[in-house]
């Protein structure tokens, strides 16, 4: 196997071909397997799926920088499609003052307050959608994020059809420059307009999370314009990844009846089945840092000012760190995962997105008696996210 100057494997894959997609369990191998780091040539970018460097890169901001982008393209050279955001892709000092005034916003005292309108919500959805034959990803695990979340951020009815294209543009222009990104360009239309629009305060309930984050406007701690920031982050964060998240989760449910009897006899273990879900099947697979002078991890040397991808799928599945990891099992301690970060990038909403998946599940389990695959799920193509266009399942009302 050819090796770099710096000691990196190189392997010719390509994570965003349509094959590397429909193979992502053997990309996501080559890419562990390979070494401690290796170098995609193709994109001139360095990654790891090793559990230890996953965990150790995501804690190290100082060597590994978020404020150059998140993705493939390094925003200090290459123009972004939208401004960065100030809490995902920004460093401390500066993003410390962002993640305090969200870890605020979403206080265990505003997450209890939700708490009971989210299963509210999930037990009226799964009623309405259960009862035969339906396409699951769009039915359950699209239409309640899409539901919830845009509610509880306080977002106006109108225009909401514009929130799955925003944020497909977004995850897609997070992988390279390629077709699917300026497919998804095309197919977002006027979607970042009403973005901007909807995330002004005037445009948002009074009652919503986005009208607490402007409260911090009115006490001098933030602008107009950082206080939108913060609530567009929501859409980045909180839609699509929870979305495909609840999508692998079912299918994981009706693929291994064991743990759906054990489910729906003690809806308790939904978070258990959501937890080993994102160590299983992570929605969103890689996080791209910057090295902010050269780097060495394990037996490799990485320039300054180079891309890192760090492989969450690929770290899910790491036997350095899990037994038996390609087995979905309810009894493991998934505890330690990475599929909402780690460090002070870890993503803020992780308990929103719990919240969401557990109330869904619980609503299942409480209202289903049988659920099956009655056909092959199609696979939705993103440079960025993993998931399904087609879930095609026979959900069958509990007598």
């Amino acid at each position: 196997m050819q090796t770099t100057n710096q000691g990196a494997p190189v392997l010719s894959i390509d994570p965003f071909s349509d094959d590397g997609l429909e193979n992502a369990l053997a990309i996501d191998e080559a890419i562990r397997e390979s070494g401690d780091v290796v170098y995609l040539e193709k994109y001139d970018t360095w990654f790891t799926g090793r559990h230890a460097h996953v965990d150790a890169i995501m804690r190290d901001f100082e060597q590994f920088e978020s404020g150059a982008g998140t993705g493939m393209t390094n925003t200090r050279h290459q123009e972004n499609w939208r401004k960065q955001s100030v809490i995902l892709e920004n460093n401390p000092p500066s993003h410390t003052k962002y993640r305090r005034i969200m870890t605020s916003v979403l206080s265990q005292r505003v997450v209890r307050r939700l708490r009971a309108s989210f299963q509210e919500d999930a037990d009226a959805l799964v009623g309405r959608a259960i009862g035969g034959e339906l396409n699951a990803a769009k039915e359950i695990a699209e239409a309640y994020p899409l539901h919830v979340m845009p509610n509880a951020l306080g977002f106006q009815q109108e225009g909401r059809k514009h929130l799955l294209p925003y944020s497909y543009l977004n995850f897609n222009a997070a992988g390279p420059r390629n077709e699917r990104y300026f497919r998804a360009v095309e197919e977002a239309g006027e979607a970042a307009e009403f973005v901007k629009w909807q995330i002004r305060r005037e445009a948002l309930d009074p009652d919503g999370l986005g009208r607490m984050i402007y409260g911090f406007v009115d006490e001098g701690e933030l602008s107009e314009e950082d206080a939108g920031m913060l609530v567009r982050t929501f859409l980045s964060a909180g839609i699509d990844t929870t979305v495909f998240a609840i999508q692998f989760a079912l299918k994981h449910l009706a693929e291994n009846p064991d743990v759906w009897a054990r489910l729906k006899a003690d809806p308790s273990l939904a978070r258990q089945v959501f937890e080993e879900t994102l160590r299983f099947t992570p929605s969103s697979p890689f996080i791209g840092r910057t090295t902010t002078r050269e780097v060495t991890v394990g037996e490799a040397t990485i320039p300054a000012e180079k891309k890192v991808v760090v492989a969450l799928a690929a770290a899910g599945r790491d036997p350095r760190r899990w037994e038996r990891p390609d087995e979905f099992d309810l009894d493991r301690d998934a505890s330690g995962h990475l599929a909402f970060g780690t460090g002070v990038h870890g993503c803020v909403g992780q308990m929103l997105a719990r919240m969401e998946a557990t109330s869904v599940l619980t609503a299942l389990a409480q209202q289903a008696d049988e659920i099956e695959l009655v056909g092959e799920p199609e696979i939705f193509y993103s440079n960025w996210l993993r998931g399904f266009a087609d879930l095609p399942m026979r959900i069958t009302r509990a007598a």
